[in-house]
């Protein structure tokens, strides 16, 4: 009897270590919001960081992803997150400057000319110091995906210069430098969430929108009545993959490290893709009958958005040292 109550009792212990070690060792799983389907770069920067998160921690992070808009609109998601009851989320810039006001001088028009030179300021000591700022709003930006250079896209009429886009209603991001520029140039700007805008062109309470080929692409915007598509590259456009500052803190430093690193890779694999895909993109574009001008008068355009760069003095340090930077 003796013995019997030994092994009972042992397997008991057994038992309940191997429980204890169970949720000693259980992973911590942290949800990832976007406003994008799946078919969009936000996904496939989503999915490359989650691959990343849960080879290296060795299974002990687990990340959720949560897109088309479930966890909330993009300035819904940084809110959240400011307030630690979201942990991730992959946010155009556009949202941003209404956290960190000088976050807002990266959607200055025609700040940059092409792809490397948004990199080099990007991932250089100005985006880290630009990412810094957030932390004042309880945000940790980690690394700058790629929305991409946007453009202008609308139901009416081809635009092929600066005049030919006044009087259009168009779409912006909630943001006032995307506001300003299109005002400068003579658009109604209305500014909007995103799955708000797809409503509104379906419905035709406004004309048009802008962004990138992939997301013109992605959403089919044909389907939406955009039957024009104007190459302007007015704005180069961020993803920035944030977390809750608070959520951050909550990691040792040597996982802080890894998240960090695994953003920065995800960032980068995710640009890459959005340059393979984009010929093959704007020939489907094209495929669906969308009129595409792919060389627009450029000049026009910036000469008429000059304005916005003395309207907002309080980014000519950061537009001096992007400059110089550049320069280099």
């Amino acid at each position: 009897m003796r013995n019997i109550f030994r092994k009972a009792l042992l397997l008991g212990l057994v038992t309940i270590f191997a429980f204890n070690s169970t949720l000693a060792f259980a992973a911590t799983t942290l949800k990832l919001g976007t406003t994008v389907n799946e078919q969009d770069s936000f996904q496939v920067a989503a999915e490359k960081f989650k691959a990343l998160i849960e080879e290296r921690t060795n299974g002990n992070y687990k990340i959720e992803i949560y897109p088309n808009g479930s966890l909330g609109g993009e300035s819904d998601m940084l809110d959240s997150m400011s307030m630690d009851m979201l942990d991730m989320g992959i946010i155009t810039s556009g949202p941003f400057v209404n956290f960190a006001a000088m976050m807002g001088v990266l959607d200055m028009p025609f700040l940059f000319a092409n792809n490397s030179e948004a990199y080099k300021i990007l991932d250089g000591a100005i985006g880290q110091e630009l990412l810094d700022t957030l932390e004042a709003a309880n945000l940790k930006g980690l690394a700058y995906a790629e929305r991409g250079f946007r453009n202008v896209t609308n139901s009416i009429r081809p635009v092929k210069n600066a005049e030919d886009i006044k009087g259009l209603k168009l779409r912006v991001m909630e943001n006032e430098v995307y506001t300003a520029t299109f005002r400068a140039l003579g658009v109604n700007a209305t500014p909007m969430q995103w799955a708000d805008a797809l409503t509104a062109m379906q419905q035709n309470t406004i004309e048009g929108e802008e962004n990138p080929i992939n997301v013109i692409y992605s959403y089919g915007l044909w389907d939406y009545n955009q039957k024009f598509v104007t190459l302007d590259r007015h704005s180069y456009s961020t993803a920035i993959i944030t977390m809750s500052l608070e959520a951050f803190k909550r990691l040792d430093p040597d996982t802080q490290k890894i998240f960090k690193q695994s953003a920065q890779e995800a960032a980068e694999y995710e640009r890459q893709w959005v340059a393979d895909q984009e010929a093959g993109q704007l020939a489907a574009i094209k495929s669906h009958g969308v009129e595409v001008v792919e060389n627009p008068d450029v000049d026009s355009f910036r000469n008429a958005v000059q304005t916005v760069y003395s309207a907002y003095p309080q980014y000519a340090d950061y537009i001096s040292k992007i400059q110089s930077e550049l320069a280099k």
